[in-house]
This record gives C-alpha cells, structure tokens and sequence, in this order.
C-alpha cells in the first residue's frame, strides 16, 4: 500500500506528465503552460468541508459566499468545520440566520445526514470511479453534474474530467482559440478530441480557467 507521500509523489509526476503532453499536442495550451507554470490541481481529504462549501456558494459572488461561509463556520466555533452530527443537530432557523436560504438550509441537512447514515460515504469516494462518484454525490439535494466534476477535479485531484457546462472553461476556450461565441458542450468535446487534451482534460480546463 502507497503511503499518502507516495500518493502526492505520483500525483505531481502526473501532472508534469499532463503539462509536456499538452503542450506538445496543443499549441494553444503551449503558450498557456509556459506563461501560467505548474498545474497547482492537489488532491485532499477535505471532502464533507467542500461539499458544504459548494452548496453554500450556487449562485452568489465570491464574496458573498465567503461571508456565509464565514458565519456559518462561526457558529460551531472554536472548531475549525462542524461535523455532520452538529449541522444536523443546528436549528434550521439557525442556518437561515447566517444567510442561508431555506433550500440550502435543507440541502446541507441532506447532505449530512446521508454522510451520517452512510449512504454517502466520503472514505470510499477516492477509490471509486469518476462516474460512481458523480453517481453518488447528484443523489445529495442540491449538488448536480457540475458540482460533482468540481469535486472530482479540486478534491480527489482526477485528472480527466471535462466540465463542458463551466462558464469560465468555456470562456477560457473561446478566447484561447478565437471562437466567435461561447463554444457548446459539443463543440469542446470536439477540441479536446481533436487537440489531444485526454487523459489530461482537468488540467487543460486548469490552464482555461488561470488564462482568464
């Protein structure tokens, strides 16, 4: 069994791996690894802590979803995150209280109940498949396809995983390559065929996201 140093070891030599292929293969990217440097995609164990954070943050600003954030993880000091138990345990009028709107509210409670009673299962999470994760976390009220692959790519650090409906990917691509509109999910799954992105699609998507 790899010890987690071994894991992280690996992990960066993929990306190095990434990094060469894709600017070999892509002349668009070349100029974009060059300029942007080391893919900086690490995986962690944070995993309940990112779910929370991604539910709290649909649909608002950065700033704002920090300012919940922050409040939120106010009432539970001085721990540094609340466990399942505790959010379960909090009033929902507690939650709102923080700026939290009911369905959110709501969508934490399911997500820490299901973590509590095992049908969410976070250990097991980076031993299974893209496609079992995504499977999995969409049944969570309140997480969908886009949420999944962001907690596939910045959590459990998968190195293939193409978010086609990302707005600023898809922004990345079209300024990157000259597009005269915001590209389709289709018409990226064709530059990532035809540019040789796979198997390294997050890190090309990485490298969208850092151009903007």
């Amino acid at each position: 069994m790899t010890s987690a140093k071994q894991r992280l070891a690996l992990h960066e030599a993929a990306l190095r791996a990434a990094e060469r292929r894709l600017a070999w293969r892509d002349p668009v990217l070349r100029p974009l690894v060059k300029l942007h440097g080391p893919c900086a995609l690490r995986p962690h164990a944070r995993h309940f802590e990112t779910l929370v954070g991604a539910i709290v943050s649909q649909q608002l600003s950065t700033k704002a979803a920090a300012t919940i954030l922050a409040r939120f993880k106010a009432l539970y000091a001085p721990a540094r995150f609340p466990s399942a138990s505790q959010i379960l345990a909090t009033p929902d009028a507690g939650l709102r209280g923080v700026g939290l709107s009911g369905a959110k509210a709501a969508y934490i409670k399911d997500l820490a109940a299901r973590t509590t009673d095992g049908r969410l299962r976070l250990a097991r999470l980076a031993r299974m498949s893209d496609a079992e994760v995504t499977e999995m976390l969409v049944e969570v009220q309140g997480i969908g396809v886009w949420t999944a692959q962001m907690f596939l790519i910045f959590s459990l650090g998968r190195l293939d995983v193409l978010p086609v409906g990302d707005l600023g990917v898809r922004r990345g691509i079209e300024r990157a390559y000259g597009l005269a509109a915001l590209p389709t999910a289709a018409e990226i799954e064709r530059i990532a065929t035809e540019r040789g992105w796979r198997p390294y699609c997050s890190v090309a998507a990485w490298y969208m996201w850092r151009s903007l």
